[in-house]
């Protein structure tokens, strides 16, 4: 079983900052979220390779990233494939509050967050069972 490495990726004045929520010394920045997850990845080959006091011990094949991402970074990322009309239709939130979600004016409640999680998810299952 891989070990998983948990990494919250959250909007910033500067652009994108990420660090994992498991392993110690695991973070990353960028400008775009793009550029965030592939500074992490560099920031993992680097604790592999130097070893040291936060040495990562897992071979490639040993472990997953899996990205959590705060509302902000989130619908950033996918603007222009999900719209705040698309994430309405998803979860059933409006799209005055997914402006505000976007825009960091709030944040979500945990039963928003959790609505927002499963809309994208399931939306997911229904493109993974498409094939032309």
């Amino acid at each position: 079983m891989k070990k998983k490495v948990f990494v919250m990726i959250e909007k910033n004045e500067d652009g994108f900052h990420a660090h994992s929520t498991n392993v110690p010394a695991v973070n990353g920045y960028g400008g775009t979220v793009e550029e965030c997850k592939k500074n992490v990845f560099e920031g993992i080959e680097v604790a592999r390779t130097t070893g040291g006091k936060y040495n990562f011990n897992y071979k490639e094949w040993e472990y997953e990233v899996v990205f959590n991402f705060d509302i902000e970074s989130l619908m950033e990322n996918y603007k222009g494939v999900l719209t705040n009309a698309g994430f309405e239709k998803l979860t059933g939130i409006n799209q005055r509050q997914m402006y505000q979600y976007a825009a960091g004016l709030k944040k979500p409640r945990a039963a928003q967050r959790k609505k927002i999680t499963k809309g994208i998810h399931e939306l997911a299952n229904e493109l993974l069972a498409i094939e032309l």
